[in-house]
């Protein structure tokens, strides 16, 4: 790894003082860096576009929070680049690496000291008339939900081609195991340890009560035909890209024949992180 990328989150102070003192310590070292335009701007370095540092770079280090993550973890899936998140954000479930650990953490995945954790993703396919006409990777998350005047919608379920039921609900979630602490685990849906082979299908305020969660293998394919005609329905992909969804759409998700591979170089107890970061087991 001697080709390093550098993204940080868009908007705040803390990743440029981070580099000042990071950018000079892996010059000294022989690495060769490449810093996001944004960043790189305010140093007065010379900076790169996200996607040409993807190209460039063996490792990237995320210098940010789980959104910053996300974005990155969509950026680099095709090229199986590993990554490794320095937290500066307020939760940090992806990005477990504190700022005051950053230098340990960075010397370890230098020397190959981290563990690589391999996240399952998952590949959305809008068809409309027949034909696909988009396609998105997400780590976290499929949802398809209403806005906020619209009504009920009904969403024509099928799980290998076998019909399932129509969901009456605000939307419907269709979650890895990185994302069951997201925004499934806000809808009611289960926690997933997060290198399990599985995916979650949460409804979302759902009008019949017996629409419970479900857990699937991850070679299932799931199929969501959209049955209400309304402007407001929108395919939102990892809570950051969004696309709107017109009646009798079909969504396919299936795995994603990608993996996102997240660097991992202090020993952690998963059950530490839900104690943690989501107060798990307190009263």
């Amino acid at each position: 790894m001697k080709k390093i990328g550098i993204i940080c989150k868009s908007g705040r102070d803390e990743p440029g003082e981070i580099l000042e003192k990071l950018l000079p310590w892996l010059n000294r070292k022989g690495y060769e860096t490449f810093v996001d335009a944004e960043a790189a701007e305010k140093l007065n370095v010379r900076g790169f576009p996200r996607s040409v540092i993807a190209s460039l770079s063996d490792v990237i280090l995320v210098l940010g929070g789980d959104g910053t993550m996300l974005s990155v973890s969509r950026l680099v899936a095709e090229k199986g680049i590993p990554i490794l998140g320095i937290n500066l954000g307020s939760l940090g479930f992806i990005t477990e690496v504190n700022r005051e650990e950053m230098f340990e953490a960075v010397d370890k995945m230098l020397t190959e000291g981290c563990a690589v954790e391999e996240r399952l993703m998952l590949t959305a396919s809008i068809h409309r008339g027949g034909k696909k006409i988009t396609e998105y990777i997400v780590l976290n998350d499929v949802v398809i939900n209403k806005g906020a005047l619209a009504r009920i919608i009904d969403l024509e379920t099928y799980i290998n081609g076998t019909y399932v039921t129509t969901f009456k609900a605000d939307g419907l979630i269709i979650s890895t195991p990185t994302g069951s602490t997201a925004y499934s685990l806000s809808a009611g849906g289960p926690i997933l340890y997060p290198t399990l082979n599985s995916l979650v299908l949460t409804p979302i305020c759902s009008h019949t009560l017996t629409n419970r969660p479900i857990v699937l293998p991850d070679d299932f394919k799931i199929e969501v035909i959209l049955k209400t005609l309304s402007e407001d329905v929108y395919l939102t992909l990892d809570g950051q890209a969004g696309f709107s969804l017109r009646i009798d759409d079909v969504i396919e998700i299936i795995k994603s024949r990608f993996k996102t591979k997240l660097l991992v170089p202090v020993e952690r107890n998963y059950f530490d992180v839900l104690r943690t970061k989501l107060k798990w087991g307190e009263r």
